[in-house]
């Protein structure tokens, strides 16, 4: 028996708006809104699908689970999303390896990633 990664879901008092972000950042388009409980994002080139749910208390705090990104030029990327509402948290490197942990609208947090300085595109 295998198992199929479908869906990631995100739990929100407010899921609509949090659908509509993320598929604008990663370019891709909300297939259904449920009546604004549930919303589901294709993304381009993604097997899963994100998913946003209602719920009426979503998990205070650091989420358990985050979405862990990459992309070619970091910085450029960190600052699109910085100015389309996201939040910094922190920066990290180690290695040579570099990411950025941001934090959607909602407060869900992120993880971007990329390249040394000196190997971006």
């Amino acid at each position: 028996m295998m198992l199929a990664l479908e869906m990631i879901t995100v739990d929100s008092d407010d899921p609509g708006p949090l659908a509509r972000w993320w598929a604008e950042q990663t370019g891709g388009e909300v297939l259904e809104e449920n009546d604004g409980w549930f919303h589901v994002v294709s993304v381009p080139g993604w097997q899963a699908r994100l998913t946003f749910q209602k719920v009426g208390d979503p998990t205070p705090g650091k989420n358990r689970i985050h979405l862990d990104l990459s992309t070619p030029d970091l910085d450029a990327e960190v600052a699109r999303l910085l100015a389309a509402g996201a939040s910094e948290h922190e920066r990290h490197e180690m290695g040579g390896f570099r990411w950025v942990t941001l934090a959607d609208p909602g407060g869900n947090r992120f993880c971007v990633s990329g390249p040394p300085p000196d190997q971006e595109s």
